[in-house]
């Protein structure tokens, strides 16, 4: 019989070689024997609220397995139940000597201790203050989405903005890589050239890249789920490559109001510390079928999700809420973006300049996705540079760059 032994340290196994009439001392000499706790430092129960006792008094209250004498059967202990350990002191739990009982004969690696340890809890603070999208470029992307894509297919974007000292996230514009939207998947196809023009734009305006926000579908909102298992794969992956703790992931989606029309509703939220490690590790199973349950991200490995070890895990364990508010930013969003449906040629750039032509030159370059035709063709290493600083500071426009910008214009 295998009997599973929940403590502090996790969930260990031992195995009763003859279940028949065993008691509870015999049960804390095995204990002792396979996982190197002293008998008379054991307090065993079959409550879990063991666990969380603080004091020898708290421990006196758990009596279901005090007599040493009460057989394991009374107990309505069978193979594969759990029984929960208090002890004091410390413990070494590491190495491949260690051959606790349930290895079925072989010994225990560090990777198993590891896996049979791994918990997975709901992260409740996240590591920024909250996140402040800049109203343009919100509006520039969710406008696309209903107007065009009808909420129909799935698209997406990287956020680039600034992050505080004291974690506060802004979001000043949305970089839209190539991709392939369907009602369930969004797949990005990464340019890296068009990503270093993208990376050096945002140098030189003092930002960063800040997040990832996509859409969800009509057909997805009628789903039981915040998360898809295929969007948090997607979401902890842009997370851990980032290297930023306040990564912020935005979920943008249609819903049905209360006069039965439809609202554009935006969410945010950070993939919990515990979900992006998961990732970096490799736990997660990355090949979904058809059939499985949407809402549940499935583990390669056994994680303890409260008490109860299991391979699939709820998503909603993974996302922790984040604040949204708006703010007006230093950029504009009407210049055409990238990426989508149509192609964009120096005409947008021509009529861009001429629906401007009553601002400052600087003013009329204040937009990321204009700066980012204009990269295509400019040195990255000096005109990108002299370009972003103009904008970022909001100084005149050298006259060289702007007779450069409108002989590319007037080409059209």
């Amino acid at each position: 019989m295998m009997l599973r032994i929940r403590s502090r340290d996790g969930l260990e196994r031992v195995k009763v070689e003859k279940p028949q009439g065993a008691t509870v001392s015999e049960l804390k000499s095995l204990i002792e024997t396979q996982l190197g706790i002293p008998t008379h430092n054991q307090t065993l129960s079959t409550n879990q609220n063991l666990l969380l006792a603080k004091s020898l008094e708290d421990l006196l209250r758990f009596t279901d397995m005090s007599n040493p004498d009460t057989p394991l059967s009374a107990l309505n202990l069978s193979h594969g139940s759990i029984v929960f350990l208090a002890y004091e002191g410390e413990r070494r739990v590491a190495g491949p000597a260690f051959n606790p009982a349930g290895s079925f004969g072989r010994k225990m690696t560090m990777d198993d201790l590891i896996a049979k340890q791994m918990r997975v809890t709901r992260q409740e603070n996240p590591h920024c203050e909250l996140v402040s999208f800049d109203r343009d470029c919100a509006n520039a992307f969710q406008n696309y989405v209903n107007e065009t894509l009808a909420f129909a297919v799935k698209r997406g974007g990287f956020m680039y903005g600034t992050v505080s000292e004291v974690g506060k996230v802004e979001v000043d514009f949305i970089y839209e890589p190539p991709q392939q939207g369907s009602e369930e998947n969004l797949v990005f196809f990464r340019d890296p050239e068009e990503e270093k023009l993208v990376e050096a734009i945002a140098m030189g305006l003092g930002m960063r890249k800040v997040g990832f926000i996509f859409t969800q579908t009509i057909s997805q909102d009628k789903k039981d789920y915040t998360l898809s298992n295929r969007e948090v794969l997607q979401a902890a992956e842009y997370h851990a490559e980032s290297g930023l703790k306040e990564w912020v992931t935005a979920v943008v989606k249609l819903e049905v109001n209360e006069d039965m029309g439809a609202d554009v509703h935006f969410e945010a939220f950070q993939m919990s510390d515990v979900c992006v490690r998961l990732f970096k590790e490799g736990w997660f199973e990355t090949d979904i079928g058809e059939e499985d349950d949407p809402k549940l991200s499935k583990m390669k490995k056994d994680v303890v999700v409260g008490v109860k070890d299991t391979r699939e895990v709820d998503n909603d364990f993974f996302l922790v809420v984040v604040k949204i508010f708006d703010h007006q930013g230093p950029l504009s969003s009407t210049f055409p973006v990238e990426n989508r449906n149509t192609q964009l040629t120096v005409k947008a750039l021509k009529n861009h300049l001429e629906r401007t032509k009553n601002h400052p030159f600087v003013k009329r370059i204040s937009d990321f996705h204009l700066l980012l035709v204009l990269a295509r063709v400019l040195d990255l290493s000096a005109d990108v540079p002299a370009l972003t600083e103009c904008v970022q500071t909001q100084t005149s426009v050298p006259e060289g760059y702007q007779i450069l910008i409108e002989s590319m214009a007037s080409a059209a």
